[in-house]
């Protein structure tokens, strides 16, 4: 009796262990290929081309040119955590600004939550809630620095499973004071609302 009880405990370690090595095999955060669905990455780099508005300058209505930098955490399949910074300083020709003594530039860092989802096939569509802060440069604004923050929106298209193509925009509020401010050195009411676009590639690991 003691001997067909030893035979059938051995006889079941196989039938536990295979399963248990077969899914170890599966790297965390990944879904397994015989679920029928591609590579899932959690963390995804943003890099490209970008545009402000500045409207908290006089005499700079054009906008300005720079980069824009992103880092996204996902957490689950439609939510996630962005920060994301930008550097704008050459300007569009404007005759207004190039005539004045203003050199703006405006760099700005901010965080928030993304939902994002898959619209069809490989094109993925988010929103995103951002706040942090602003700087203004070149304008001789005092103080040159004011909570920012807004809401904005884009489209992605992968064109592989690790990088994407993207396209988005936000409209960004800040609140910069107009004390020892003047319309030479740039007039700057207490709320203005900048439009600011992007476009370029993304990173998915």
């Amino acid at each position: 009796m003691k001997r067909t009880f030893l035979i059938l405990i051995l006889a079941a370690i196989p039938a536990v262990v295979m399963p248990l090595a077969a899914s170890s095999q599966i790297l965390p955060g990944h879904k397994s290929a015989a679920e029928g669905d591609e590579t899932v990455y959690k963390n995804e780099v943003y890099a490209g081309y970008a545009y402000t508005s500045i409207n908290q300058v006089n005499l700079s209505r054009s906008g300005l040119q720079g980069g824009e930098v992103a880092v996204t955490r996902d957490f689950g399949k439609y939510f996630g955590v962005t920060a994301d910074g930008s550097f704008y300083k050459y300007a569009f020709a404007n005759p207004e600004v190039t005539n004045s003594t203003l050199k703006p530039s405006v760099d700005m860092v901010l965080f928030g939550p993304e939902l994002h989802a898959v619209l069809y096939e490989k094109t993925i569509g988010f929103v995103h809630a951002l706040l942090g802060g602003e700087h203004v440069g070149g304008t001789g604004q005092t103080p040159n620095i004011s909570f920012a923050g807004g809401v904005g929106g884009g489209l992605e298209y992968k064109l592989t499973s690790r990088i994407s193509a993207r396209a988005s925009g936000d409209v960004i509020l800040q609140s910069f004071s107009v004390t020892g401010n003047s319309a030479q050195l740039g007039y700057s009411p207490h709320e203005t609302r900048n439009a600011r676009a992007t476009i370029g590639a993304v990173y998915h690991f």
